[in-house]
Formats: C-alpha cells, sequence, structure tokens
C-alpha cells in the first residue's frame, strides 16, 4: 500500500514537473525555428537590395514593380516556404509603424513590441503568447532597424521617392525614416495549439517511458521487500506462534546474514532460554511433589 502511494505521488510529481519542462523545451524548439527562418528573411531583404533592385531601378520611374521591396520579397518568400508542411504552421509579418503597403501596419499588440524595442527595454527578442480573434498565438519577435542608406531612397521623404510607388501607394504613408531608427518588428507566429500538441506528444512518450521504469523500479522493490522481510518475518511469527502453544520441536529457520537473520537467532535463543527454563520449571515442581 505504501509503494502503490509512493508510486501514485511520485508519477503526479514527475508528471507535473515533466510536462513544465517539455513545454519550455517545445517553445525554445519553436523559437530556435523562428530565429532562423527570420535570417533567412534577412537574407532575402538583402539580396532583393543589392541584387534586385539595382536591377530594376530604370524601371522604376515608370511602373512600381514590388519585388524590389525586401519586406514583399521577404513576405511572399515566406508564404511559398509555408507550402512546404513542415513550415505550413508558421506566419510571417514586418510590422512596422509607419509603413508603405497597408497589410504591414502594426496592430496595438505590435505597435506595444515596437516601442519597447525603440526605448531599449528589449534589446535582441521577445516571444510569448497573445490573443487573435479567440485564438492563442505564440510569437517570437526581433526589431527591424534601417541599417541601410538605400532603404531611404523609398523611405526618406515623398520628393525622393520613385514616382511610381507615390502614385500606387500615395504620399502620406511609409516616409521620413532615418538611417538606423528601428521602425517595426520582424514577428514569426504560430497557433499555440501546435506548441501544446507538440508538447503533449512528447510529454505522453517521455512519460510512458518514466512510468514503465518507475513501475518496473516498484515492482522490484516489493519483490525484494516480499522474499527478505516480509516471507522471512511471517514464517518466524508462525513458528513463534506454534511455540507459545507448546511445539519446542519446530526450529526459526535463518534464511539470510542481515537483520532478519539475526531477528531468527534471537527467537531461537529465546526458544532455547524458555525450554531451559520450563525444564527448571519441570524440576522445581518434580522435587516439591518428592518433599511433600
Amino acid at each position: 500500500m505504501i509503494l502503490l502511494l509512493i508510486f501514485i505521488v511520485g508519477s503526479l510529481l514527475s508528471g507535473i514537473a515533466l510536462s513544465h519542462v517539455l513545454t519550455k523545451n517545445t517553445e525554445r524548439e519553436i523559437t530556435s525555428q523562428a530565429l532562423i527562418l527570420m535570417d533567412t528573411m534577412n537574407s532575402v531583404r538583402d539580396y532583393t537590395s543589392t541584387q534586385i533592385k539595382p536591377e530594376l531601378d530604370d524601371r522604376l520611374q515608370e511602373e512600381f514593380l514590388p519585388q524590389t521591396v525586401p519586406a514583399y520579397s521577404a513576405t511572399e518568400v515566406f508564404q511559398n516556404l509555408r507550402q512546404n508542411q513542415n513550415y505550413e504552421q508558421f506566419f510571417y509579418k514586418e510590422a512596422t509603424l509607419n509603413p508603405t503597403n497597408p497589410r504591414d501596419k502594426a496592430d496595438d499588440f505590435e505597435t506595444q513590441i515596437i516601442q519597447k524595442f525603440r526605448s531599449g527595454s528589449i534589446a535582441k527578442s521577445v516571444e510569448g503568447f497573445r490573443q487573435i480573434d479567440d485564438q492563442e498565438i505564440f510569437y517570437i519577435a526581433r526589431p527591424l532597424q534601417i541599417k541601410k542608406s538605400s532603404c531611404l531612397e523609398c523611405h526618406s521623404t515623398p520628393d525622393v521617392a520613385p514616382v511610381s510607388m507615390i502614385k500606387r501607394y500615395g504620399a502620406e504613408r511609409g516616409f521620413n525614416w532615418n538611417l538606423n531608427e528601428i521602425i517595426g518588428s520582424q514577428i514569426v507566429s504560430v497557433p499555440a495549439s501546435t506548441v501544446i500538441e507538440s508538447a503533449r506528444s512528447a510529454f505522453i512518450l517521455t512519460m510512458s517511458i518514466v512510468l514503465g521504469i518507475f513501475a518496473s523500479v516498484i515492482l522490484l522493490i516489493n519483490f525484494w521487500l516480499r522474499k527478505t522481510v516480509v516471507r522471512p518475518v511471517v514464517r518466524m511469527t508462525k513458528t513463534a506462534e506454534m511455540v507459545s502453544q507448546g511445539d519446542m520441536e519446530i526450529e526459526f529457520i535463518k534464511s539470510s546474514g542481515d537483520e532478519i537473520g539475526e531477528l531468527a537467532d534471537s527467537f531461537s535463543r529465546m526458544k532455547t532460554s524458555f525450554m531451559l527454563a520450563m525444564k527448571k520449571l519441570n524440576e522445581m515442581r518434580r522435587k516439591n511433589k518428592e518433599a511433600n
């Protein structure tokens, strides 16, 4: 009964601790994947800025080509990447305070994150959970900073921006950016259910192994206790009861050299002392009868 209670309590405590550890580990794995994806998107942005845009600059005055915009290229590449089942649960957004394209506009929650990056209260990255349309989302965010002066060719003031871009998006949004300014945040998100399901699968597998090992250890301990403690004690109890009823022929069997074996020796000495005492008592009774 005690071993069963230990097993139940130990399993519950192990399950709670293991669930917490595996959930955190899953979050770290997804965060690591997200950061790798962000680095990949940054490579796409750099390639667009240094290789694609210079080749198409001459056409920008007549026709706006979104493929020359690093943010557009990164977003489109990520959408294609989501066709891979390994990444279909991931979402990417370059949330911006003052974007050219309205789809990149930061919502209230994203704005708070960006402001923290701008104030320096968050340095490199942040992750956590948020609610979007009654769905819990796990997100990872990094600051989006203007590091190249080439970005200002389109985002400094309307008068130096490509005419085709002004025609498409107007002159009200996406301007007055400055070099080294944090203008937004790269955000990769996944449904919280993805984190939970991944942690749950790992939990079931790991907990099955732990419970199997735990149960095996408990069974082995129970078998060892029965063999080395319980059975010898029960046998000695029956022997002592028979001795108390006058059966002096039965012997206390010593089955080991440990404390249980020493207890058997003690019972044997007690039996011998009892037999001697009874013998002396009988002799005294016999002498008293003869004297009378």
